[in-house]
C-alpha cells in the first residue's frame, strides 16, 4: 500500500486533532490532511477533494448523533469512515459499524493501535464482528435519502414545514412530499412516530 494518501479529520478538539495529525504524518510519508471543526466544514472539504479515508468524531458540532455518519456514508459511498469517540460502550461501537463505519476507534486508544486500524481499513482488511444485530427500525432508517434524513432530523427539532422549506429553500409541498416518503419507508402514520424512531436509533 502506498503512503500517498488523503485523510479527512473531523473533530472539534484542537489538541486531539493536532496530536492525531502528528501521528499520521509520522507514519505516512506522503499524507494530505483535510481538517474540520464541524460537519459543515467537513462537507465543504469533501466537496473540494475526495479523501481516501474519513476520521469522524461522533460528537462533532452538527453531527446529531449518528445522523452525520449515515449521511456522510451515503454521500461518500466509496470512502471508508472510521468513527472516533470518547464513548466506548459496546452499543455505540456496534451501532457505528452497523450504520456505515468501517471501524471504531476510542480516543483513549494508543497511537500505534490507531495507526494499525487505519492501515487495515485503507487496505480493506478490517472486519468488525457484530455485537448485536441491527434492529428493523434501523434498517428502515438506512433506506432514507440524505435529504429525507435531514428533514427527519428537523422534524425532531420541532421545526414546522414552513420553517423547513425556508431553511432548505424548497416549497412546503416538497417538504410534505418528503414527509410522505419518510412515513412510507418507516411504516409509520404520523410525524411523532417518525421522530420517535429517529430519536431512538439515530440521535441517541
Amino acid at each position: 500500500m502506498s503512503d500517498a494518501i488523503t485523510i479527512a479529520i473531523a473533530d472539534d478538539h484542537p489538541l486531539f486533532r493536532q496530536a492525531l495529525s502528528i501521528v499520521l504524518k509520522q507514519h505516512f510519508s506522503q499524507v494530505v490532511l483535510l481538517e474540520a471543526n464541524t460537519i459543515d466544514e467537513l462537507k465543504n472539504n469533501l466537496e473540494a477533494r475526495s479523501p481516501d479515508l474519513i476520521l469522524l468524531d461522533l460528537n462533532i458540532p452538527g453531527a446529531n448523533g449518528f445522523e452525520a455518519l449515515i449521511e456522510t456514508k451515503q454521500e461518500n459511498a466509496n470512502t471508508p469512515i472510521i468513527l472516533i469517540s470518547g464513548q466506548e460502550d459496546s452499543t455505540t461501537i456496534n451501532k457505528s459499524t452497523e450504520l456505515g463505519a468501517s471501524a471504531f476507534l476510542a480516543k483513549s486508544s494508543e497511537p500505534t493501535e490507531m495507526v494499525d486500524v487505519i492501515k487495515q481499513v485503507l487496505a480493506g482488511e478490517f472486519k468488525v464482528e457484530p455485537i448485536i444485530s441491527t434492529s428493523e427500525e434501523e434498517n428502515k432508517l438506512l433506506t432514507l435519502t440524505p435529504r429525507q434524513l435531514k428533514i427527519l432530523g428537523m422534524f425532531a427539532k420541532g421545526l414546522l414545514n414552513k420553517q423547513i422549506a425556508a431553511d432548505l429553500e424548497v416549497s412546503e409541498a416538497t417538504v410534505k412530499a418528503h414527509a410522505t416518503a419518510i412515513f412510507l419507508k418507516l411504516n409509520v402514520k404520523t410525524r411523532t412516530q417518525a421522530v420517535i424512531a429517529y430519536q431512538d436509533n439515530i440521535a441517541s
